[in-house]
């Protein structure tokens, strides 16, 4: 390589030379399949945080799951108003084109966004200086209230009730999109609502009717 990387992206050239080895060498079979097409059945919406990487979480091999990640895992409702919707055109893709059969969206501990969410602390602030992302986790405004006033703004019981609060307005968002509730109601499409805990490596899953998350055994 002639060009000398930093010491951070030379981690990641060493890295990069690993899967060489060890998971594209050893799987050219898989690889070949994948570069016809790809067949997931699972789409995953997912926090960017870099402690949370689904496939790592679900241990799943290239293709198997179709991830979107953004700040605190969110999904604004569905709209049609001019403007750049990436959420939304890997939503569509993901149920109208690779018509996948579930939709997760996988929450996380200790999120960053559900927590400036909670505590508003960037409310009023630049775009490019904390603007853009309490514009994003405004989505989160009506799920805060009634958790601020009950539990406070600080501390890890207000904000794990945030962090599990945001996968339910997601779900709840997911189900403003036309293909999404007409494939739900028809049964082609099933959505789940999950949280990883960091702290104990816990994966909880949503029971829709109590509302409550449940840990996986």
């Amino acid at each position: 390589m002639s060009i000398t990387p930093s010491l951070e992206l030379a981690s990641l050239i060493e890295g990069y030379r690993r899967f060489r080895e060890n998971g594209w060498g050893r799987r050219r079979e898989r690889w070949a399949a994948l570069s016809e097409a790809q067949h997931p059945q699972v789409m995953v919406i997912a926090c960017s945080d870099s402690r949370v990487d689904p496939a790592q979480i679900f241990d799943v091999d290239p293709g198997e799951i179709f991830v979107v990640r953004n700040v605190a895992a969110m999904v604004p409702p569905f709209e049609t108003t001019p403007g750049l919707h990436g959420v939304s055109a890997a939503l569509e893709f993901a149920v109208q084109t690779l018509k996948v059969k579930e939709v997760v969206v996988l929450a996380h501990g200790m999120c960053g966004g559900c927590k400036a969410a909670l505590t508003q602390e960037l409310r009023g602030t630049e775009p490019g200086e904390g603007g853009f992302i309490a514009n994003w986790i405004s989505l989160l405004d009506e799920a805060r209230e009634p958790i601020a006033r009950e539990l406070g703004t600080k501390g890890r019981q207000a904000e794990r009730a945030m962090e599990q609060a945001s996968v339910k307005v997601t779900l709840d968002n997911l189900r403003t999109f036309p293909c999404v509730k007409e494939k739900e109601a028809a049964g082609k499409l099933r959505l789940r609502g999950a949280f990883f805990a960091i702290s104990d490596g816990i994966l909880h899953l949503l029971d829709e009717e109590t509302g409550t998350f449940e840990p996986v055994s």
